[in-house]
């Protein structure tokens, strides 16, 4: 395990110098090997393989998508590449690893069957995609997690492209893009679809807010059907955990750049006009307008009553205070006939009490270093203003569903810890120069 103070292994990858908000370039190392064309080749495939494992996010029709068969090519070809695992990333490991021996504990009693057991090597499988994540973008983080939120950004314009003309009917194929009467995208669930779209508006908001976007008018269209689609999916959790997540972000941004605060303001109010005239088109639509009477209200006829979401809520609380081992993973709906529609809850009913106290603890320890890095003034802000308002939206939502299978959420996850290390390299590798000086 290598520090975050170790200088940078021989051979990694030279990143692009970023523009505003990217880490500096680090020196190209020397070494003959560097120019080597089958080298350079396997770099451009690995890049490839990432940015294509990253589009496949968007594709949850089932419980395999593409997403999971181009996973163990690029994990594996970046490992042959080279990976380290920070000093800074080491919590994050420690937390997870935890939180999985708790479930995997819990699942001891219950190993013949069939649901939890499969169920647990998912999360097994998702726990090691985070930390692939955390390692990946904590060297030469700029350039690499550019081409991350680029490769989610062209997804999420192609899935809420998608919900709508599914949801219009505009193509007569609505069947395959919408559910339950809302927009689906390429989801099975429309809300998780709605708070999958979250992070791409984050990313084109704030390239128009700070102007690093080079095409703003196409970029401020790709936001226009991002947010179409936010609203068509009729997720009541993603309409206000976007809502709070574009708030943090804009607040950071304001806050962090004084000589950009009267773009800010102009392009935050141009872009809510934008999406208030949108909003109302959409509305004119019939079925659109009675689905948002619908969904607008507080709370639905499945979380009211002894029985309902609430109601197990409550009874379940009262029922784990009693199991340290928790109910064992995936055995809370076999209880109450439905998920538990929250994944605090869901950790201490599926890995027990320590499983529910690792999990708080990575909520908290992620809250610590993501706001941190928000506030802190150095070249990883920028990125961290990006994807850490999106993961404080899933961790919010966690408290009305469960995101313990979302895919996405542990990529975000690891990309919050790897800037965190990258943050501190930059600080240990200024503090050299200084001394030297």
């Amino acid at each position: 395990m290598a520090s975050t103070l170790a200088p940078p292994a021989a051979g990694a990858i030279l990143a692009a110098p970023p523009r505003a908000g990217g880490l500096p370039a680090e020196a190209r190392p020397a070494g003959a090997w560097a120019g080597i064309p089958v080298l350079r080749a396997l770099r451009g495939l690995a890049a490839a393989l990432l940015a294509s494992f990253i589009f496949f996010a968007c594709f949850a029709f089932s419980e395999t998508s593409p997403y999971d068969m181009v996973a163990v090519p690029t994990i594996l070809l970046w490992a042959c590449l080279g990976l380290r695992l920070h000093r800074a990333v080491v919590p994050l490991a420690g937390l997870l690893l935890l939180y999985l021996a708790a479930i995997v504990a819990a699942l001891i009693p219950y190993l013949d069957e069939a649901v939890p057991r499969t169920w647990t090597i998912q999360l097994a499988y998702l726990v090691g995609t985070c930390l692939f994540f955390a390692m990946l973008f904590s060297d030469e983080t700029a350039a690499r997690m550019e081409l991350a939120l680029k490769a989610y950004t062209v997804s999420c314009v192609f899935s809420a492209a998608l919900g709508i003309v599914g949801y219009l009917d505009l193509l007569g194929i609505e069947d395959l893009f919408y559910k339950y009467g809302r927009a689906s995208g390429t989801f099975q669930d429309p809300n998780v679809f709605g708070s999958f779209l979250t992070l791409g508006a984050l990313y084109l908001m704030h390239g128009l807010l700070t102007g690093r976007l080079r095409r703003p008018v196409l970029s401020l269209a790709g936001l226009l059907v991002i947010l179409a689609g936010i609203f068509l999916s009729f997720s009541r959790g993603s309409w206000g955990g976007s809502a709070v997540a574009v708030a943090v972000m804009v607040a950071s941004v304001y806050a962090g750049a004084p000589a950009l605060r009267r773009r800010i303001v102009g392009l935050t109010l141009l872009t809510a006009i934008l999406g208030v005239v949108a909003i109302l088109a959409l509305l004119s639509v019939d079925h659109v307008a009675q689905m948002f009477e619908v969904r607008a209200s507080m709370t639905q006829s499945y979380d009211e009553g002894e029985t309902g979401r609430f109601g197990n809520q409550i009874r379940g609380l009262t029922l784990l205070l009693g199991l340290p081992m928790g109910m064992g993973p995936m055995h809370w709906r076999l209880t109450f006939g439905l998920e538990p529609h929250n994944s605090y809850l869901g950790s201490f009913a599926n890995g027990g009490w320590l499983g529910g106290a690792a999990f708080l603890g990575l909520v908290l320890t992620t809250a610590f270093v993501g706001f941190r890095l928000m506030r802190a003034d150095s070249p990883c802000r920028a990125h961290a203003q990006i994807v850490w308002p999106a993961l404080l939206m899933f961790f919010l939502q966690a408290l009305q569903i469960d995101i313990e299978k979302w895919r996405h959420v542990y990529m975000m996850l690891g990309m919050v810890w790897a800037l965190e290390a990258a943050r501190l390299r930059w600080l240990a590798e200024r503090g050299s120069r200084t001394s030297v000086c």
